[in-house]
């Protein structure tokens, strides 16, 4: 195994746990503002996703410190636009997932090939994240449409 830069390393992991804390109060705001007839299994998922995140951003921050780094305190973009249609809150969420994906994708173009840990953690939450990018486009599709959603 090569080297790799550990400092890079740690600061992307600091963005990936700064999003994923982000996704936890994002996911949680949404679960409080689903309304409508199908609002309770809406609001599980929701809760289950504020979760999962904050999961990914504790094992983003356990990487961070296994490296010798400091975690960081920060946490990722709340943008609030007053929009709470479900279509408008699967938009943003996943608007959200395509940040969090980009930043565990260059985790991955810098350890690949030189850390197997963090190639295989950086790769495993890719998948999280692009199963969980699918589940939301599929959702954002009208009924009877198979063909993706295009924003």
């Amino acid at each position: 195994m090569s080297e790799f830069n550990r400092e890079e390393a740690i600061a992307v992991l600091n963005e990936i746990m700064e999003l994923e804390l982000a996704g936890v109060v994002r996911y949680t705001h949404y679960s409080l503002m689903i309304f409508g007839y199908n609002r309770i299994p809406i609001v599980d998922w929701m809760k289950q996703n504020a979760d999962e995140s904050l999961m990914h951003a504790s094992r983003a921050g356990e990487l961070v410190t296994l490296l010798g780094g400091h975690p960081s305190l920060g946490i990722g973009p709340l943008l609030e636009t007053h929009r709470h249609d479900m279509g408008d809150i699967l938009r943003e969420s996943l608007e959200h997932e395509t940040l969090a994906r980009g930043a565990y994708y260059r985790l991955l173009a810098l350890v690949e090939g030189k850390n197997v840990l963090l190639e295989e953690y950086a790769r495993e939450l890719i998948v999280s994240e692009e199963l969980h990018s699918d589940e939301v486009n599929k959702m954002l599709r009208r009924p009877g449409e198979t063909e993706a959603f295009q924003a």
